[in-house]
């Protein structure tokens, strides 16, 4: 089942945007990753299973660079009455900030900004430019990767310690774990810790292994316990992170271009917020008119959360201040470690989210699911081709209220068609 099967039942569009507004809102989660991607998450059936079990209802990936995997979560999600949202992360480099030392919403790197991509419709096939994009990233990552297991390999095997020297075995374990061809695998770095990490305790015993991850490292390392996900930190900080031994530079698309990725895909450029999520605040972030204004003029029309990060009220502030400016407000998890959180986005220290920016958040998932709708059947979405929003509306108030009464008319109308089990 592909973007377009999900809409084929539910007949035409409803211009107007009329549909049931009064109904409680379902619960949501616009940013999760999903195996192949290093993710929470063993399978798709896993993801799906814990979602319906939370009364997850609407559900957004975010995957990285590949995205074949989509259509076999779609089927997966239709058939547990889930609506399903695609969308991609990638990383950017922004010349002028990191020309400046800008840290944007990477605390450790000047200049570099995570941006997302909700609600893509072209997945499955992307347009030339775009899949030229994601081969240059795909190219450039494997290449990357590829020579920080090198270095890896090299490092262990001077403490006598044997782990994979190349990328192909690495794959081949991610791609078995989650049942993929292995092409369609993007190595992640926290993958290559893991293959370490795993490699490294089948020939090291648990009480020796403090000593031998320092010979690895070549500085003494505290007692490490057993907890695999606790090793795998250590030697991506130790030794795959900048200026540590085996960390090779990225090769990064420009701002502009991973704007036009998104755009190619069908969907609507998203920045990502870290917020209170840093300590100190990243440049970018710390003053919000300026941040609110610099977003609007790169033409950026959605703004993400990953409200774990954040306080309840630096969460607040800088919701409010993006739907004021007409910029939509979305929420997730990333589930990108092995950490399982509840798919039901929370504060930092397991806050609930505040009333109002929950209220936002389903605002911008019924945005979502209205473009996505209407981008996959080739009608006009949120944002055009070119990024600029949708015309005919006096105000941004008035495009977003009226693609949010469309998102909940296509949403009631496709759980009719999939309520699930």
């Amino acid at each position: 089942m592909n973007v377009l099967d999900l809409y084929r039942a539910i007949g035409s569009d409803d211009d107007q945007g009329r549909g049931p507004s009064a109904a409680p809102a379902p619960l949501f989660n616009l940013h999760v990753h999903l195996p192949p991607n290093f993710s929470a998450f063993d399978s798709i059936a896993d993801l799906v299973a814990q979602a319906r079990a939370e009364n997850i209802r609407i559900l957004g990936v975010t995957n990285y660079y590949d995205h074949r995997v989509y259509d076999t979560f779609c089927a997966a999600a239709a058939d547990a009455g889930i609506l399903p949202l695609f969308g991609l992360e990638i990383m950017a480099q922004v010349a002028d900030l990191a020309a400046a030392s800008v840290r944007v919403n990477d605390p450790n790197n000047p200049g570099r900004m995570y941006l997302c991509g909700k609600a893509i419709a072209h997945y499955a096939a992307p347009p030339p430019r775009a899949a030229a994009v994601l081969d240059f990233i795909r190219t450039s990552d494997r290449d990357r990767m590829a020579e920080m297991i090198r270095r890896l390999s090299e490092r262990f095997a001077a403490a006598g310690i044997d782990v994979p020297s190349g990328d192909a075995p690495v794959i081949a374990d991610v791609a078995g774990r989650c049942g993929c061809p292995p092409d369609w695998v993007t190595l992640q770095e926290r993958h290559v810790a893991r293959a370490m990490q795993e490699a490294f305790c089948r020939q090291v015993p648990a009480d020796e292994r403090a000593a031998a991850l320092g010979r690895v490292l070549g500085q003494p390392v505290a007692a490490v316990g057993t907890d695999p996900a606790a090793l795998q930190g250590v030697i991506r900080s130790g030794l795959m992170k900048a200026g540590k031994p085996a960390f090779v530079t990225e090769n990064f698309v420009s701002f502009e271009q991973a704007r036009g990725l998104i755009l190619d895909l069908g969907g609507i450029p998203c920045y990502p917020t870290l917020a209170d999520g840093a300590d100190p605040r990243c440049e970018y972030e710390a003053d919000l008119p300026a941040l609110v204004d610099d977003l609007r003029q790169r033409g950026i029309h959605a703004a993400e959360f990953i409200p774990v990060r954040n306080t309840p009220g630096v969460l607040e502030r800088y919701a409010a201040a993006y739907r004021e400016a007409g910029i939509i407000v979305v929420a997730g998890t990333e589930h990108n470690t092995a950490q399982r959180i509840p798919l039901d986005p929370r504060c930092r220290g397991g806050e609930p989210l505040p009333a109002g920016v929950r209220a936002l958040a389903f605002e911008g998932a019924c945005v979502c699911v209205a473009h996505q709708y209407r981008t996959a059947r080739g009608e006009p979405g949120y944002v055009s081709a070119d990024g600029t929003p949708a015309p005919g509306f006096a105000s941004a108030d008035e495009r977003i209220a009226h693609f949010a009464r469309l998102g909940r008319t296509v949403m009631q109308a496709y759980w009719t068609s999939n309520p699930g089990p």
